[in-house]
Order: C-alpha cells, then sequence, then structure tokens
C-alpha cells in the first residue's frame, strides 16, 4: 500500500535528513519505526503527509503518486491518514464530543453524520462514557484515547502515532499500545514511532531502524535494537 522509493530528503543547505530509503508497507500492517533522535523518522512521517516533499525519489500510496502532489489534493490525502502526536491539542473549552466532532465540521459534515458518526468513534476508543467532559476532566490516558477518537472520524486506511505514549504512564501505555492493535485489527495499516523500548519489544510486529537517516534493519517481528 505503501511504498517509498529511493527517497532521499535534504534540508537547505545540506542537512541529509534521509537517504535511499526504500521501504513498502503492506494494506495492514502494524510497522514501528524506531531509531534515536535525529534519525529522520518525523522527517518520514512528514513525507507521508505531504508535510514535507522529497528531494528525490518516489512515494505512492495504493496507486497514488504523492510525491508532488498538488496543494489542492493535500487536505484528500489528509483524510486517508490519521495522525496522533505526543502533545493532545485537544481544545480545552470543548467537550470530549465537540473535539472529535470538529473534525468532521471543518469538513462540512451535516448534523445528521456528525450525531451518528462521533459517538460510534468514541465508544471503539472506549470513552462513550466521557463524551460531555471537557479535557481537563479526563486522565492523560483518556486525553490520548480523545485525539485517537479524533484520528479515526474519516475512518483513514492509515493511522500515524507520532510518540503517542511519551506523556503516559506504563499502564496507559499499555492501554494505548492495545487500543492501536485492536485499530490495526480492523484494517487499518498502522505506523508507530516511538523510543519506548519495553512498548516496541512488546508488540510483536514488524520494526524498522533508521540510523543517521538510512534504513538499518527491518525485522519482520522485531525489537528495539538500539
Amino acid at each position: 500500500m505503501i511504498k517509498f522509493k529511493d527517497i532521499e530528503k535534504i534540508y537547505p543547505p545540506k542537512t541529509v535528513a534521509l537517504k535511499n530509503i526504500n521501504l513498502e508497507i503492506n494494506a495492514g500492517e502494524f510497522v514501528s519505526i524506531v531509531g534515536q533522535s535525529g534519525t529522520g523518522k518525523t522527517t518520514l512521517i512528514k513525507l507521508l503527509t505531504a508535510e514535507e516533499r522529497a528531494t528525490r525519489g518516489k512515494i505512492t500510496i495504493g496507486d497514488w503518486d504523492i510525491t508532488k502532489i498538488r496543494q489542492g489534493e493535500v487536505p484528500m490525502l489528509r483524510r486517508q491518514i490519521g495522525v496522533i502526536f505526543q502533545d493532545f491539542k485537544l481544545l480545552p473549552k470543548k467537550t470530549i464530543f465537540e473535539n472529535v466532532a470538529f473534525a468532521l465540521e471543518v469538513c462540512g459534515a451535516t448534523q445528521g453524520r456528525i450525531k451518528k458518526t462521533v459517538p460510534q468513534i468514541l465508544k471503539i476508543v472506549g470513552l462513550e462514557g466521557k463524551a460531555n467532559r471537557y479535557p481537563k476532566q479526563i486522565s492523560g490516558g483518556e486525553q490520548q484515547r480523545a485525539v485517537i477518537a479524533r484520528s479515526l472520524i474519516h475512518r483513514p486506511k492509515i493511522l500515524v502515532a507520532d510518540e503517542p505514549t511519551g506523556n503516559l504512564d506504563s499502564i496507559n501505555t499499555r492501554e494505548i499500545a492495545d487500543l492501536l492493535l485492536k485499530i490495526n485489527e480492523f484494517g487499518t495499516t498502522v505506523l508507530l514511532v516511538s523510543h519506548n523500548r519495553e512498548l516496541i519489544n512488546s508488540l510483536h510486529r514488524r520494526v524498522v531502524t533508521l540510523e543517521q537517516g538510512v534504513v538499518v534493519s527491518d525485522q519482520e517481528v522485531g525489537k528495539y535494537l538500539l
């Protein structure tokens, strides 16, 4: 489904972030991308979401070449890719229901669709009983679940989780990992970027390791080696 072919990314003047990346991720896979800070993990994600453009090479999602994507097509791309960050970025003056609904509202969804879809998504992430609470009224783990719900609202084919457990304790980290695995079981392709060695090693899934902008290891059932 996702294919990086001969990808190179150079930031001016001569900083090489990624070099000769050849990587294929099949539909429905769960892949962890690991490596030390500054190894190119975030750049790889930014290329996938068209936040950055490759200096050289080709990126395809299905039959869609996104390497030279037009600016007007970027919103369509990002509706197919849900993204979760370490920073929750929830709107503090909106309820959890309203935070999740907001992602539909900005796309012009009808109130009927919103009222039908949001409760379904909140149930998937285990927040059906917290819909009317505000972010400050729920725990950090629950806030991250709300972020995941928001990222799922367009039913994306791909879910990118960039350090989703960085601010959480070990119990909440495990719960978020289990939720990502559950989402993967629905058929969603999941890319997890994480420094958490214990988390990565507990998943028993594919692990791609980057070092100085190069893929140095790609294990079908891998571990955090660095």
